[in-house]
Formats: C-alpha cells, sequence, structure tokens
C-alpha cells in the first residue's frame, strides 16, 4: 500500500479548504499515513517564536479533534524529530542551487522582502527531506506545492542513480475539493490560512455565528439565477462548492434544488456549522488538557525516531559517511 504524508505548517489559522482537502482524507483512511506538523517550515520568513509554538500545539490539537488517530497513523512535530533536518543536509549535497533558486514560491516570496533567509531557498529541500524520510510514496498538495514534489522526485532520483537505491520516488497527489474552495470575499483566490481579511476564511475554530455571518455576507454574482458557472458565476459556483465539500453531493447536482441566493446562503452555512462545530467542540475539550495532546506527539515522536534513524544511516552509507 502506499505511504501518504501530508504537513501542515504552523502559521495562520487551518479553515475548511484545509479541512476538507487535507485533514478529512486523513482521517477517512488513517493506514500508512504520516501526519505531521511542520513547525521548520514556519521559520523560513519574519515570526513570532511564542506564536509558532502557540500554533504548533494549536495545529496537534486541531488535527486529533478533527479525527487523526495517532494509533493509527504516525503524528509527529517535525522538530521533534532531527533526523529530519540531518536528512536535510545530505540532501543538499545532492541539489543544484538552480534548481532551488528556480522554485516559484521562493521567486515570490524574496520578491516581497528586503532580507530574504536562507531557509526560503533551501526549504523546499528540507520538504523534500520530510518526504524521503518516511519512504512516502503519495504526497497531496495544491497546485502551488506540486514543484516542490517534483524537486523530491528529482532528488530521489538522482540520489539513486549515483549512490545506489535509498529512496522511494514520490508522486504529487493534488485534492480536487480544496483546489475548488475559495475565498468568500474574492472568489477567484483561494481560501487561505494568512488571509489578510478573516471575513472571506472559514475558520475551523469560528463559533457557529461567526460563520453563519461570513456565509450570508459572501459575494455572489450578478442576476438571480443559482447556477454552477465558475467563469461566470464564480461566487456562487463557490458557495455550491462548499456545500457540496460539506455535504457529499455534486455541485452541479445541488444548484437547482435553490431558487435564490439566500435559501443557497442558508443552506451553506447550515451545512458548514454541522461540519466544523463537532471538531471546535471536541477541540475546546482537547485544549482544556494539553497534555494529553503533548503526550500523542511524544509518542509520535518516538515512533518516527525508529524510521527516520534506519532511513537516515541507509543515506549516509550511501553517500560514504558510514561502512556500507
Amino acid at each position: 500500500m502506499a505511504r501518504r504524508l501530508t504537513g501542515f505548517t504552523p502559521s495562520g489559522d487551518l479553515h475548511l479548504g484545509n479541512y476538507v482537502g487535507a485533514i478529512a482524507p486523513i482521517v477517512s483512511d488513517q493506514t500508512d499515513t504520516v501526519a505531521f506538523i511542520s513547525d521548520l517550515h514556519a521559520l523560513t520568513l519574519h515570526h513570532d517564536p511564542a506564536d509558532v509554538r502557540r500554533r504548533t500545539l494549536e495545529f496537534a490539537t486541531l488535527l486529533l479533534a478533527a479525527g487523526v488517530d495517532p494509533d493509527r497513523c504516525l503524528f509527529l512535530v517535525q522538530s521533534h524529530v532531527p533526523e529530519h533536518t540531518e536528512l536535510h543536509y545530505l540532501l543538499e549535497c545532492a541539489t543544484g542551487y538552480g534548481e532551488a533558486q528556480r522554485m516559484i514560491q521562493f521567486k515570490e516570496k524574496s520578491g516581497r522582502q528586503q532580507q530574504v533567509r536562507m531557509s526560503l531557498l533551501t526549504y523546499p529541500i528540507l520538504m523534500a527531506a520530510d518526504i524521503l524520510l518516511y519512504d512516502a510514496s503519495e504526497i497531496p498538495v495544491g497546485e502551488d506545492q506540486t514543484q516542490h514534489v517534483e524537486l523530491a522526485r528529482t532528488i530521489a532520483q538522482r540520489f539513486n542513480t549515483r549512490y545506489g537505491e535509498t529512496f522511494t520516488i514520490p508522486r504529487a497527489v493534488n485534492p480536487p475539493v480544496a483546489a475548488r474552495i475559495m475565498d468568500l470575499t474574492n472568489p477567484h483566490s483561494k481560501m487561505s490560512k494568512s488571509a489578510a481579511s478573516p471575513a472571506g476564511t472559514l475558520r475551523l475554530l469560528d463559533e457557529p455565528d461567526v460563520l453563519r455571518r461570513k456565509v450570508m455576507r459572501a459575494v455572489t454574482d450578478a442576476g438571480t439565477e443559482v447556477a454552477y458557472d465558475p467563469t461566470t458565476k464564480p461566487g456562487v459556483s463557490n458557495l455550491l462548492d462548499i456545500l457540496a465539500a460539506c455535504t457529499g453531493d455534486k455541485p452541479q447536482d445541488l444548484a437547482p434544488r435553490f431558487t435564490r441566493y439566500s435559501d443557497l446562503k442558508t443552506a451553506v452555512s447550515d451545512a458548514v456549522i454541522a461540519t466544523l462545530t463537532p471538531v471546535r467542540t471536541r477541540y475546546l475539550h482537547l485544549a482544556a488538557n494539553p497534555a494529553q495532546v503533548q503526550a500523542a506527539l511524544q509518542s509520535g515522536a518516538a515512533q518516527a525516531r525508529n524510521l527516520a534513524t534506519t532511513k537516515v544511516q541507509q543515506a549516509k552509507a550511501a553517500l560514504g559517511l558510514l561502512p556500507a
């Protein structure tokens, strides 16, 4: 069976798009799955240490509240397993500077900063280490991260060719639902953890009345017909996509059930609240007992190190750092 790996960088706020696109698929099938908080990736940009610490615990608690089961999958925080950074350096020795510099996210983010951290250039190689450390073969990512998975493929293939078979070759798996959930205030942009305005984002920790208010104020389109057409009716189509993600129906089948935008928004509000409120309720219960979450993370790190140590030893032996 193919091992899947999904990471969550603790910046911004987890939202409905993260839930249906990344978290729910983990919960639906946790066999041979790695779910981790990629806290080291949060250090590539200016950050508040206290905020990274708080969000790491918050994200871990939310994943458990959503149904991630540490007894069924490998559940950990990246920095708790030092083999991630050890393999990172070993993989840098098999990666060209130009390959890292060509990453689209590096170009976009570095262009907006006066001072660029070296980690922003090299974190795609750390992401490759995250993947290759556990022999993961399927990596669910959005389109903006596909290029990074392709880099991991390239590094793994090159390493195997030069130094002997060591790593499983991964491939990107694009979750179709997450790609369709857009910002409520701007249906041309994806719902984002780091949106400048929270009005367009349905956060997992939003209270029910806040979720309803955001949906009822969502941008719609000219005319009154409820139709699924992302090109000419992006606002209404986004609402239908959200409703479909929560109910399991197809947006094309949902559209004929509504004759007014207001009725559609009411249905979307009800569905979002029904989906996210149980997660928030369980989160509040777990957050009141953080020791339970910390224990799960400590256990996960210990299990992860058993796998990671073996893989790093194999890589070091292949490179000539240990006896073959």
